[in-house]
């Protein structure tokens, strides 16, 4: 497939949620595996982070940083009775006492940073290890972080085809108030994406495009789950539907936009999927800070299989690229067979209720 030009580019958007980032891990791998090479990756959060390794490495060396840097476990997860138990004691370690190579608690260090619950200063020393500057500056692929003003609001991006990016461009998307710190970047205090639009599409569907554009967009939180039955399980949905509904409007706002330009006889065409992380039985209320190996490896497990499925809608050709305007597909969490992704309208304005069923 990587020898077969195509009629389309290729661009990545993935979100934010830390730990659970490494499902993006596993999207890469099936991607990598199909040969299909981005032409642009943007990231926010944790996204910016598998995006810059993406970007910041050889092809025959992505796998690898990311493996490295996401430290899955071996083999396949093993689910026990005791997997909550296990999960709930990883995320609350983490919470003590941070995470190698990623974050420190704030009272272990005496770093002056701005004030945050953990010091970052381990996540910018092992990003320094693990990317290659030069070529993540390079342009091919395209990379883009995006984050938010602290103290304006105004969301921003950190564009390679404008300006070279560093490691504090990186610390600052993923920089979670109050957990992490944000960056002072050009005057500006600088935090993460995730508190104003934690998917980030509106960097990819803002340009122009000048061929078809198949964009693959990946959430870390359902807009879709079973109701809660436990106080955990509300407060654990309570924080996917915080983030996920940001993408679901963001989504419609962008189908709205497409429709007005295509009335007007713009003829740019972009095939949306949009894929989340859904497979979360076995995840807890402190998902986003449990870095267990066997967590780790169950979500890049995860994320594999599920654009595993989504390519195999597109050799189906179950999904239409080149059609004017924006196109939707979202993976339907209930599908046991094909189609993984059906074709979805969003809607801007709340829907007149309607009883079940």
């Amino acid at each position: 497939m990587s020898d077969t030009p195509t009629r389309h580019d290729l661009a990545l958007a993935l979100s934010g949620g830390n730990a659970l980032g490494a499902y993006h891990g596993g999207v890469y791998e099936a991607l990598h595996d199909r040969g299909l090479e981005p032409d642009r990756v943007a990231g926010a959060s944790a996204g910016a982070i598998v995006g810059a390794l993406i970007c910041g490495n050889r092809r025959d060396e992505r796998l690898a940083a990311l493996r490295s840097f996401w430290r899955p476990a071996s083999g396949p997860p093993l689910f026990t009775a005791a997997e909550t138990l296990r999960r709930s004691a990883a995320a609350a370690t983490a919470a003590a006492a941070g995470r190698p190579g990623l974050f420190t608690p704030r009272a272990m260090t005496m770093n002056m940073e701005p004030p945050s619950l953990y010091d970052t200063a381990p996540l910018a020393r092992s990003l320094e290890q693990s990317i290659d500057l030069d070529r993540l500056n390079s342009g091919s692929p395209r990379f883009t972080a995006t984050a938010v003003d602290l103290e304006s609001g105004e969301d921003v991006m950190f564009d390679t085809a404008h300006d070279p990016l560093s490691i504090a461009h990186l610390r600052a998307s993923c920089a979670l108030p109050p957990a992490f710190p944000p960056q002072w970047i050009g005057g500006r205090l600088i935090a993460d994406a995730g508190v104003s639009a934690n998917l980030p599409l509106d960097a990819v569907l803002a340009d122009s495009a000048k061929r078809p554009l198949l964009c693959i967009a990946i959430d870390l939180l359902p807009l879709h789950r079973p109701a809660p039955t436990t106080v955990t399980e509300a407060a654990e949905r309570m924080q996917d539907l915080i983030f996920a509904t940001q993408s679901r409007r963001a989504i419609a706002a962008w189908q709205a936009v497409f429709d007005e330009r295509t009335r007007r006889g713009d003829a740019a065409s972009v095939t949306l999927l949009h894929i989340a992380y859904t497979d979360q039985d076995e995840e807890v209320v402190g998902k986003a800070f449990d870095f267990s190996p066997e967590s780790v490896r169950a979500r890049w497990l995860s994320g594999q299989r599920d654009m595993q499925r989504a390519l195999a809608d597109l050799d189906a050709g179950r999904i239409a690229i080149g059609e004017p305007g924006l196109t939707v597909y979202a993976a339907d969490p209930a599908a046991s067979g094909p189609p993984f992704l059906r074709r979805v309208r969003y809607d801007l304005a709340p829907r007149p209720f309607r009883p079940a069923g």
